[in-house]
Formats: structure tokens, sequence, C-alpha cells
């Protein structure tokens, strides 16, 4: 039996970490005031748009 590699939680929860962080910082521009910060909160909220988007054109059939 060959020993398992350590667990790396970064490496499973990394991305999904960061995704939800530009989500959340989307969320509270989109709050917060009117003008640059609305693009601001648009440009964060289509992240996991683009990101689904891209899985699945990715993904093999």
């Amino acid at each position: 039996m060959t020993p398992r590699a350590p667990f790396r939680p970064l490496a499973v929860f990394g991305i999904p970490t960061v995704i939800a962080l530009v989500t959340a910082v989307g969320l509270v521009a989109a709050l917060l005031d009117d003008g640059v910060v609305d693009a601001v909160s648009w440009a964060a909220l289509s992240v996991p748009v683009l990101t689904t988007v891209w899985c699945w054109r990715k993904r093999k059939r």
C-alpha cells in the first residue's frame, strides 16, 4: 500500500472561495453607490456566470 498524499484544502476550496469573495464584493458594491460602483458590481457578479459557462464548454461529452 502506498501512503496517501496530504490533504490540501487550498487545492480543493481555493477557486470556489475566490469566486465567493468576488461575488460578495459585487453584492456589497451594488448596495453602496451608483455610477462606477455599479460597473464594478456588474463585473463582479458576472464572474460566477462566466465561470459556469466556461466550465460547461470545457467539459468532455
